[in-house]
């Protein structure tokens, strides 16, 4: 949107740098038709680089979407507060793209794997990962992805990605990872 915003920003410049350049006062401009040695106008050139740095900006902003694309899909591991089933705000935009990839992509299949922590009984701990799981699958359909599309398992506390018992290895614990299936 910046970019948009930019680009008009430049052919307006482009525009009244183009006026001013023709309103100048002397005789010979005057005289002169406002032509560039290629045969075209003034307003011309303007309008024509103004095309091209439009053009060279939206080329610009696709590749960083794809760049951000990319990067999001790289992203399959989503990490959980304390007994807390929602993932974060900081996940929308990751998620978001890991929807519209699914909804792009009929054929594809993934896993969503539920975990937590080792605290809490072996019993809630599957269901906090498995709500975990469910949570993140209604995202992902919500934003464009099939039910058929994805499958939910909770693993609870048994597949931890850090056994010591250390507050940071309890949070790399308390997650649910994307699985391609």
């Amino acid at each position: 949107m910046k970019i948009t915003q930019l680009t008009k920003l430049a052919l307006i410049i482009l525009a009244l740098s183009g006026l001013a350049a023709c309103s100048s006062s002397s005789e010979e401009m005057d005289t002169a038709a406002p032509e560039t040695t290629q045969g075209e106008t003034e307003a011309e050139r303007t309008a024509r680089l103004a095309r091209e740095q439009e053009e060279a900006a939206r080329a610009r902003a696709a590749e960083a979407e794809e760049r951000m694309m990319r990067s999001a899909l790289a992203t399959r591991v989503f990490y959980f507060d304390f007994d807390v089933a929602e993932f974060r705000a900081a996940d929308r935009e990751i998620l978001t793209y890991h929807a519209r990839d699914l909804a792009a992509n009929p054929s594809k299949r993934v896993r969503l794997e539920g975990h937590a922590d080792e605290r809490g009984t072996r019993e809630y701990n599957l269901a906090l990962g498995e709500r975990r799981a469910n949570g993140i699958l209604n995202f992902l359909i919500v934003n464009g992805a099939a039910r058929s599309q994805i499958e939910t398992v909770s693993y609870g506390e048994e597949r931890p990605a850090d056994r010591n018992s250390s507050e940071a290895a309890w949070q790399r614990n308390r997650r649910v990872e994307i699985v391609d299936m």
